[in-house]
C-alpha cells in the first residue's frame, strides 16, 4: 500500500466494483465522525430509476463492496445506513498510511494555469476595510491553487484610470493645491477629502459632471498637467499599498493597472468593429448588444469617446490570452455588485472566441457593512484599513494573557519580538474573521467581532500550533509513529487524515472558508484531545508526540495557506 490512497482513487474503485461510470458515484467524507469516515449517496440517487427502495439497493451495494477483495482492503466496515447511504470506516493498516501522508497534499490530476486577479484598489484613495476581503480571499485562493499544483500568477489590477481622476483634477483645482499635497505627511487623506468634497458639491452643481469628463478626456489625450496629477497621485498611492501589502503578507507577481493597457485599446476596437458587434446606441455611446436581449448593452465608449472599466477589461484580457495563452483561466476576485458586468464581460469574450466556458470566473464577495447601511467613500463613511491594524495590535497586547493564555508573552527577548507577536496576533484576528466565513455574505461591521480573540478566532488557531510547539519542547524524545490501535483510530486521527482532500476540495471550489472550517474542527479536536491525555511521561509518550507534531504542522501548513503566519511562541 505504497501508492498514495486519495477519494478519487477510491470513487473509481467503488465504481468499478459495482459496474457504473466513475461519474456516477459521489464519494465525500461523514460529517460526523460516529457515523464513519466516507459515505456515498448513490443508491439514494439510483434507487427510482430501477424501481427498487434505496435502502435495498444499498444493502445490496454494500455486500457487492465488501465481497470484492480491492475495495475491501481498505474498509473495516461497508455498511447501508437509513435512508439509503452506504458509509466506509478505513482500517486500521489505511488510517496508519493516510496519517503518514497527511501532510502531503493530493495534486489536481489536470493542474492548470491560472490569473488570480485580487485587491485592486482605487488609486487616490486610502485602503479601507472594504479592500481588505478581495485582498485576503484572492490571495488564499491563490496559495491554495498553487499547493495542488497550478502555475498561477497573482495580478494586481490596479484602479488607475477613469472618470474619477477627471473628478480629482477638477477638485484639485477648484478647492486643493497640489504644492500642498505633495509636501503633506499624508497626502492619500488630502487626495480623498477632495474626491468627497467632488461629490458633495456636485449634487448642488451638475455641470461638475461634465468638467471632469472633460479633464479625463485630457487625461486620455495625454494633456500634461492631468498626466502630471495623475501621476503623483499614482505613486503616493502604491507607496501607501505596499505599506500595507508587507503588513498583510500579501504578494503580486504582476501589478499591472487599467492605464497599462491604454495602448492596447485601439486592437480590441478594431476586433469588435470587424465582428460586427459594436454599435452606435440611442445616445451615442459605443455599445454591444446581447443576442436575444440575454443582458442589457454593455457601453464601451462614451459619446465623447472615454473608455470604461469594459473597455480596459477587455485590453487587459486580450493581452493577456496573447502573453498567457489561450488555455490560461483568468479568475477575478471582485464584490457581487460586479456580477452583472463581469457576466455581460465574459460573454463578450465568448462571442469574439477568446474563451470557452468556465475558463473566466467571477469569485464575487459581499462587503462590509456599517450598522447603519452601506460604506461609501464617495460619502466619506468608511473604515480605514490602519485603523483597523492599529486597534487590533492594541486589542492584541491588551489581551495577550486572559484572552488566549499567551503564557511566554512577557518572556519575549526585546520589544521588537513584542511588536511583531502583536503584529502577527492582529492579523490573524482580522484575516481569520473574514476567511472562516462564506465570502458572498455580507459582514455587518462591529469591533468586537472583527477583532475577536477568543472562540473561533484567529489567535484561538495560533495558540494550537503553539501549544503542539510547546508540548514537544518540554522533552527530548523524538515522535514515532503510532502503532497503537485506539490511538491510530481515534476521531483526531480520523479528522487528521481529511487534510489532503480538504485542500485540494477547497482548492478547486475557490473556497478558502472550507479549509478555515476543517481547521477549527481540528483544533478544537486537538486540544479537547490533549485535555483528556496525558502526553510528557506517559507510556506511549513517542506515538502521542507524533500525533501532537501532525496536528500543529497541519494547522500551520493551513494557516500559512490562509495567509497566516505563526509566531514563535505566544
Amino acid at each position: 500500500m505504497n501508492e498514495k490512497i486519495t477519494l478519487n482513487k477510491l470513487r473509481l474503485l467503488i465504481a468499478k466494483s459495482l459496474g457504473v461510470q466513475a461519474d456516477q458515484v459521489f464519494l465525500e467524507y461523514c460529517q460526523n465522525l460516529e457515523h464513519g469516515d466516507l459515505t456515498t449517496n448513490y443508491a439514494m440517487r439510483q434507487a427510482k430509476s430501477i424501481g427498487a427502495s434505496p435502502m435495498e439497493l444499498a444493502a445490496e451495494m454494500a455486500i457487492k463492496l465488501q465481497a470484492d477483495g480491492e475495495v475491501s482492503t481498505y474498509f473495516e466496515t461497508i455498511e447501508p445506513v437509513k435512508p439509503g447511504f452506504v458509509n466506509f470506516r478505513f482500517n486500521k493498516n489505511v488510517l496508519a498510511k493516510l496519517l503518514s501522508d497527511s501532510l502531503e497534499p493530493t495534486l489536481d490530476p489536470t493542474p492548470k494555469k491560472a490569473i488570480v486577479e485580487f485587491s485592486s484598489p482605487n488609486i487616490a484613495k486610502p485602503f479601507s476595510i472594504g479592500h481588505l476581503r478581495s485582498t485576503i480571499i484572492g490571495a488564499a485562493i491563490a496559495n491554495l491553487l498553487m499547493k495542488i499544483g497550478w502555475s498561477v500568477t497573482r495580478d494586481n489590477h490596479l484602479g488607475d484610470w477613469g472618470t474619477q481622476f477627471g473628478k480629482l483634477i477638477v477638485a484639485i483645482g477648484k478647492w486643493g493645491n497640489i504644492d500642498e499635497i505633495r509636501r503633506s505627511q499624508n497626502p492619500i487623506k488630502l487626495l480623498l477629502d477632495l474626491y468627497v468634497k467632488f461629490h458633495a458639491e456636485e449634487e448642488g452643481d451638475p455641470t461638475l459632471s461634465d468638467m471632469a469628463r472633460a479633464r479625463f478626456s485630457d487625461l486620455e489625450r495625454g494633456e500634461q498637467k492631468a498626466r502630471e496629477i495623475w501621476s503623483f497621485c499614482v505613486e503616493v498611492s502604491k507607496r501607501e499599498f505596499a505599506s500595507h501589502y508587507s503588513e498583510l503578507g500579501v504578494e503580486f507577481d504582476t501589478e499591472y493597472g487599467e492605464q497599462f493597457y491604454e495602448d492596447k485599446i485601439p486592437k480590441v476596437l478594431e476586433i469588435l468593429k470587424e465582428k460586427g458587434i459594436l454599435k452606435i446606441g440611442e445616445e451615442g455611446a459605443q455599445i454591444v448588444e446581447f443576442e436575444n436581449e440575454k443582458y442589457p448593452p454593455l457601453m464601451i465608449l462614451k459619446k465623447d469617446g472615454s473608455t470604461l472599466y469594459a473597455t480596459r477589461d477587455l485590453a487587459a484580457d486580450r493581452w493577456r490570452l496573447d502573453n498567457y495563452g489561450p488555455d490560461t483561466l483568468i479568475i477575478n476576485e471582485v464584490g457581487v455588485e460586479q456580477s452583472l458586468y463581469f457576466k455581460q464581460l465574459y460573454e463578450v469574450e465568448k462571442v469574439l472566441g477568446w474563451v470557452k466556458d468556465g475558463q473566466r470566473i467571477h469569485i464575487a464577495h459581499g462587503h462590509y457593512r456599517l450598522p447603519e447601511g452601506k460604506m461609501s467613500t464617495r460619502k466619506g463613511t468608511v473604515i480605514f484599513l490602519d485603523d483597523v491594524l492599529r486597534e487590533a495590535e492594541a486589542k492584541a497586547a491588551s489581551l495577550a494573557k486572559e484572552a488566549v493564555q499567551l503564557t511566554d508573552y512577557d518572556g519575549a527577548r526585546d520589544d521588537g519580538d513584542r511588536i511583531t507577536w502583536r503584529n502577527q496576533i492582529a492579523i490573524s484576528a482580522i484575516k481569520w474573521s473574514d476567511l472562516k466565513r462564506d465570502p458572498i455574505t455580507d459582514i455587518v461591521f462591529d469591533w468586537d467581532e472583527i477583532l475577536s480573540m477568543k472562540g473561533n478566532s484567529g489567535p484561538y488557531m495560533l495558540y494550537t500550533v503553539v501549544r503542539s510547539r510547546s508540548i514537544l519542547g518540554k522533552t527530548d524524545k523524538n515522535p514515532e509513529a503510532p502503532t497503537d490501535e485506539s490511538l491510530i483510530e481515534s476521531n483526531l486521527v480520523r479528522l487528521m487524515i481529511r487534510y489532503p482532500d480538504i485542500i485540494l476540495r477547497s482548492a478547486l471550489s475557490y473556497s478558502p472558508s472550507l479549509l478555515a472550517g476543517y481547521l477549527f474542527q481540528l483544533a478544537t479536536e486537538f486540544n479537547s484531545f490533549y485535555d483528556q491525555n496525558r502526553i510528557i511521561g506517559s507510556d506511549n509518550e513517542r506515538e502521542l508526540l507524533s500525533i501532537v507534531k501532525n496536528v500543529g504542522d497541519i494547522v500551520e501548513d493551513g494557516l500559512n495557506l490562509l495567509g497566516i503566519k505563526v509566531p514563535d511562541k505566544m
